[in-house]
């Protein structure tokens, strides 16, 4: 059977290190991970990375029929809802997703509906379909619990769980996170044919080199600097949960988490007109 290779454009957000798709097979598209920029000094939007993504698709004549995020990002606000409005397409995540919503809308006290914005969960396992285009779900916890990774024809978008080679996995310090489980999750994608090239979520490169956009299953269980297909679970584990103690948090971690629960849906104006977005106090 001929395994479908699709289209992938990356576009790169350097302030937050983040890398979103749009992918495409023929006229069908959906939109992976896209970013509103946040200056949280001015409290300032722009959704000019979600703009990019819209007028490339725009360019290429393509239907964009769902737009989808891999898992609640902490770095970055989300352009999800942004660009589900502006194209009428529709929204979906992890089922995952309520978990991290139950868990942080108690600490910022939202009374939103959190299902408003979604269209779907989606659970592990399934699939759906984007036009022509075959999407399977794959559950792949451990950076966070909702964590989810896209399965494509030859291509796999793997959200935070793999970095390229040389900078190894994601944290597992959030709630719901696990270190344990990102063993396991790393190891049911080495499972994936050699070839089936992995879209990372993030990287970081100096100055205004170009990111790593993709790697392949072969390169990550041979060559990974953390995990590779021989690497101790027991080692692993305890150097992970090591490193992660010593990381600062996120610097949008709060903003983040606000938007990013809801798909990317701004909290609802107060009674003088302006959104805002709460600040808990000892809480993180």
């Amino acid at each position: 059977m001929t395994v479908v290779r699709p289209h992938v454009v990356p576009f790169f957000h350097r302030r937050s290190g983040t890398l979103s798709y749009l992918v495409h097979h023929g006229k069908d598209a959906l939109i992976i991970d896209p970013v509103i920029d946040y200056d949280p000094v001015s409290g300032q939007l722009c959704s000019g990375p979600s703009d990019e993504i819209a007028a490339a698709a725009e360019r290429l004549d393509v239907n964009v029929h769902w737009v989808i995020d891999t898992h609640a990002h902490a770095d970055h606000l989300s352009g999800a809802y942004y660009l589900k409005t502006r194209f009428e397409a529709k929204l979906g995540m992890g089922r995952g997703i309520q978990n991290v919503h139950a868990t942080f809308a108690a600490v910022f006290n939202d009374q939103t509906e959190q299902a408003v914005p979604f269209d779907a969960f989606f659970e592990d396992g399934t699939g759906f379909f984007a036009g022509d285009l075959d999407v399977q779900v794959m559950a792949t916890p451990g950076h966070t619990d909702d964590s989810v990774t896209y399965l494509i024809g030859d291509a796999a978008f793997v959200g935070d769980t793999l970095f390229a080679p040389e900078r190894g996995t994601a944290r597992c310090d959030f709630p719901g996170g696990s270190a344990d489980a990102l063993f396991d999750t790393i190891q049911s994608l080495y499972d994936l044919p050699d070839g089936t090239r992995l879209f990372l979520c993030h990287d970081y490169p100096e100055h205004d080199a170009d990111p790593v956009v993709y790697t392949t299953v072969e390169a990550q269980r041979t060559g990974n600097a953390r995990v590779r297909r021989d690497t101790d679970r027991t080692s692993f584990v305890a150097w992970r949960e090591a490193r992660d103690a010593a990381l600062s948090l996120p610097a949008l971690i709060i903003p983040a988490l606000q938007v990013n629960v809801r798909g990317g849906a701004l909290p609802a104006a107060e009674s003088n007109g302006i959104r805002y977005l709460k600040v808990p106090l000892n809480q993180f």
